[in-house]
Parts: C-alpha cells; sequence; structure tokens
C-alpha cells in the first residue's frame, strides 16, 4: 500500500500508478471544513514531493454531490475572525491545487456549488457527468466567491458568463457548461471517474519535468504579457536540457522504444 493512501477520512486517497486519486468525502454534501481544507493543501504538497505521481483525479463521494461548497452554518454568526479564516484556508488549498506540479483533473459527479465549483476551477481539466449542475450562489445569501470563483471562472468562461452565473446566480447543466467552455467533456452517470483516471494516465506518456514546464508556462498566460511568455517559454526550453528525462525522451524516440521517466 502506498504511504499516502487514505480512507475513511474527510479526503479519501487512493494511489493508481502514477495517478492519485482523491475522494472528497464528507456526507451527505461533501462540504468543505478547515480540516479538509487543510488536508487538501497537505495531500498536494505531499504528492507534489512523491516524484513517482504525475496526475491527480478529485470527485466527490456518492452519486449526487461533487462538493456544495462550505457548510452556511459557519457563517451564520457574522464572525469576521471566521469568515477570515475559512477565506484563508479556501485560498491555500486551492491556490496549492491549482500549483500542482502535475496534472489535476476533477470529475464532476454532481452539484458543484459554490467552493465545491471553486476547487473543480482549480483543477486544470473537468469532466463533468451529465446530470451535474454548476453555480457560484454566494451572492444570494450576501457573500461572494472567495477561493478563486471571480478570478478562475472569468478565465475559463469570459466575463459575459462569470457575471451571469456570479452576479444573478444563474445554473448551468452539464451541456451547457460545455458549450461555454466551464467543462472539457460531458460523460455518462456514473462515468466521470473513470473518464477522468484513463486521461490522468495519459499523462504517464508524458515527460514530468516538461510537464511540469509547460503547465507553468500556459497558467503564467493568465497574467503576463505575452512578449514575457515568450521569453519564458525559451529559457524553460533550454533549462530542460538540464534534466534527465529530457537525454531519455530523445533517446527512446531514436531507439524506437517507450521513455523511462524519473521525474528528474
Amino acid at each position: 500500500m502506498h504511504a499516502l493512501t487514505q480512507t475513511g477520512g474527510p479526503i479519501e486517497v487512493e494511489i493508481q500508478g502514477h495517478v492519485a486519486v482523491l475522494t472528497m468525502n464528507n456526507p451527505p454534501a461533501n462540504t468543505w471544513t478547515a480540516e479538509s481544507l487543510n488536508q487538501l493543501k497537505s495531500l498536494v504538497e505531499a504528492l507534489n514531493e512523491d516524484k513517482t505521481i504525475y496526475a491527480l483525479v478529485l470527485t466527490g463521494k456518492g452519486e449526487k454531490f461533487f462538493s456544495a461548497g462550505a457548510d452556511l452554518k459557519l457563517f451564520a454568526d457574522g464572525d469576521k475572525a471566521v469568515a477570515a479564516e475559512m477565506a484563508f484556508c479556501f485560498g491555500q488549498a486551492f491556490e496549492t491545487l491549482s500549483a500542482f506540479r502535475g496534472v489535476s483533473i476533477a470529475a464532476i459527479n454532481g452539484y458543484a456549488m459554490g467552493g465545491g465549483l471553486e476547487v473543480a476551477l482549480a483543477c486544470d481539466i473537468r469532466i463533468a457527468e451529465a446530470h451535474a449542475v454548476m453555480a457560484l450562489p454566494e451572492a444570494s445569501v450576501g457573500l461572494l466567491p472567495c477561493a478563486g470563483g471571480t478570478q478562475n471562472l472569468a478565465w475559463l468562461v469570459g466575463e459575459g458568463w462569470a457575471k451571469r452565473m456570479i452576479l444573478c446566480g444563474e445554473r448551468v447543466g452539464a451541456s451547457q457548461a460545455s458549450e461555454i467552455r466551464l467543462v472539457e467533456e460531458v460523460v455518462a452517470s456514473g462515468q466521470a471517474l473513470e473518464t477522468a483516471i484513463h486521461l490522468a494516465e495519459k499523462v504517464a506518456h508524458q515527460s514530468p519535468v516538461a510537464v511540469t514546464a509547460c503547465k507553468a508556462l500556459i497558467q503564467n498566460a493568465r497574467y503576463a504579457p505575452l512578449n514575457q511568455g515568450l521569453i519564458q517559454e525559451r529559457e524553460r526550453f533550454i533549462r530542460l536540457f538540464d534534466t534527465r528525462d529530457q537525454r531519455e525522451g530523445v533517446q527512446a524516440f531514436l531507439e524506437k522504444r517507450p521513455p523511462v521517466w524519473k521525474n528528474q
């Protein structure tokens, strides 16, 4: 059994080859708590250190909810200190997930609401089951998406649809989410996890150090000018020649054999 394997906790972890499967497990709606957010942050940091892990898949326990986000009971008494702590925990967890050195895939198996959608937005790729419903309804209870929602959603779907979902409280189903590019694929109910794992397994064909460099460059394009990104692209390309995987990848191609990556 892999050292990172965990069962029964707020986030269950199963290692399948080079893929870590993380399952949010807080019935009935897989809501986030400070404990589970801190666990997510620690898990991603541990996966970053494990050079045998190339991808992670995040899903929710059960058939109805991916995650319903935060439990609003936390904010019922209007305590700003509690709000500040939870906002910090959300930010730390989801920003750590977004910076994961490998590929992260959200297998959206049901309702993804508020912080439940925001954690999917922090992933690289989203696969939704046909019955999934996605929304950022925070403004309907006097709050706002504080875990990257206003930033990441607008980047993915454009300002217009971000405003429809956040300002007008509009929910989107899986097919519409695909049309507006909120998710990359829609699959039949019960198939998101299997599809996500299959996609995650493909990452093992790529050099892990090259994937890390490529992901950083792609995400850098969100805020850096194009001319800086092009310079960084060339610099990172040259730095790959300091890695064992670069030499292995080219040699394997020339020798017509599968490469054996070392992630170094």
